[in-house]
């Protein structure tokens, strides 16, 4: 069939892009970290412990994940009712944190779970939609399809830690504190945005082919001969649980490094002599926050890109080696702002190239038929790096502020991170494509 009968395809990655802005909203906890963990005796509102705030952020993770799973089958078959859907609970849950969001149980509850959920509902279907309109470039537009997941964060941080003031630092709706504004705000956002972009999220006619393409074409080194395999199918299978390690180990790191990077800084900058006061390594942990969203955004397509040329299994291996390496040193670079800010681009360039090469990889292996209900089985490696990542770090830095250490309680953290990367580079070496099950 022809692409000139049917929907220009290139519109569903514009609708792609601007819905996954929205859903990236939750790799922009970090500028709210500072803030909730301000202690009462410091003027601080909330007086989270690093604990707390950190299971916020592994709650939406976790539940982002789970739901994924659980909304899969349905997905697949009403992909713009589910983007939809998501939507509305995603723009509900910051609504809501907004306006309760007072107290740790409050946050965890509406930012994590709720805001978690609508996450997770609508996240896959750009993946899979945009793959069938474009079987002919699955690692490139699988990188686009969630490029806005890691240029939103960019987007969101700014918004409110800088650009025009900072929302932070400038709101107060109904009276409420800058934290609860600007959940108030954003949720508003996003409930439209995502409604805007679910209007293109439409699968392809049935055996729609782009033109010119023939599917042997792509069968070659790089991707492989795959089979439509169900969930059921795909969970018997060695390939599919060597894929969640994988993905579990390396995704630990960059959910690790998202949450503690405006902590971390602030300490390692301090402590090394670089900047002299909170104020000034604030600025500097930012500016590598935001360097870290926008090389996410980055990875994804170009770790995707790169994996249609020289193929899947090298990408992730040369993807998992440097950022097993990367993060084994960050702890020792991280104490200058070229270090900082160098170390949080390639952690957030690396990290962004998961969600690339493993919704590509999913496909190559276990087929296009069934890719939302089995990427949504694989993006449980997500939800699982989700609660480790963050609460190692947030572990290690509540021990470390009540021995009275400062940088040092980032070490072991980085460490878990940094070798379960170098066992995700060995499993990617040997991982091998499945083979047709038998009957």
């Amino acid at each position: 069939m022809s692409e000139k009968k049917v929907m220009n395809r290139n519109l569903v990655v514009i609708g792609a892009i601007i819905i996954q802005l929205c859903l990236g909203a939750i790799y922009a906890w970090s500028v709210f970290t500072k803030k909730i963990t301000l202690a009462l005796a410091d003027g601080g509102e909330y007086g989270f412990t690093a604990t707390q705030a950190a299971w916020v952020f592994s709650a939406g993770l976790a539940t982002f994940a789970l739901v994924m799973v659980l909304v899969g089958p349905w997905a697949k078959k009403e992909p713009r009712k589910a983007t939809m859907l998501g939507g509305i609970i995603l723009g509900l849950g910051y609504v809501l944190g907004g306006f309760f969001g007072s107290t740790f149980i409050a946050q965890f509850i509406c930012i994590g779970l709720i805001g978690g959920a609508g996450i997770g509902i609508a996240y896959v279907v750009p993946i899979a939609v945009g793959l069938k309109w474009f079987p002919d470039k699955k690692g490139m537009i699988a990188g686009l399809g969630v490029a806005g997941f890691g240029f939103g964060a960019t987007l969101w941080v700014k918004l409110a830690g800088s650009w025009f003031g900072g929302l932070l630092n400038t709101t107060s709706l109904f009276g409420l504190p800058g934290v609860q504004s600007v959940f108030i705000i954003y949720g508003i956002v996003f409930l439209l945005f995502v409604l805007l972009g679910s209007t293109v999220m439409i699968d392809p006619p049935k055996n729609y082919k782009p033109k010119g393409w023939k599917k042997e074409d792509s069968v070659s080194k790089v991707t492989f001969q795959s089979v439509d395999m169900t969930s059921r199918e795909m969970l018997r299978t060695p390939q599919y649980y060597m894929l969640l390690v994988m993905f579990i180990g390396s995704a630990l790191a960059g959910l690790m490094v998202i949450y503690c990077i405006r902590l971390f800084g602030i300490d390692a900058l301090i402590d090394s002599g670089y900047a002299n006061n909170v104020e000034t390594a604030g600025i500097i942990a930012g500016t590598a926050m935001a360097s870290y969203a926008i090389f996410n955004g980055l990875g994804r397509i170009i770790w995707g890109a790169l994996s249609d040329k020289i193929g899947r299994k090298m990408s992730l291996f040369s993807m998992f080696l440097i950022q097993g390496i990367m993060m084994l040193i960050f702890f020792k670079i991280g104490g200058s702002k070229l270090g900082l800010i160098i170390g949080a681009s390639i952690i957030g360039f690396n990290f962004g190239g998961n969600f690339a090469l493993f919704p590509a990889i999913t496909s190559d292996f276990f087929g296009l038929k069934n890719l939302g209900p089995n990427y949504g089985w694989v993006f449980l490696a997500y939800g699982v790096a989700g609660i480790a990542g963050p609460q190692v770090a947030g572990y290690f830095k509540d021990v470390a502020s009540t021995s009275g250490s400062g940088v040092a309680a980032w070490t072991t953290p980085f460490i878990i991170a940094g070798v379960s990367c170098l066992i995700s580079a060995l499993i990617a070496l040997a991982i091998k494509p499945p083979k047709p099950l038998k009957v």
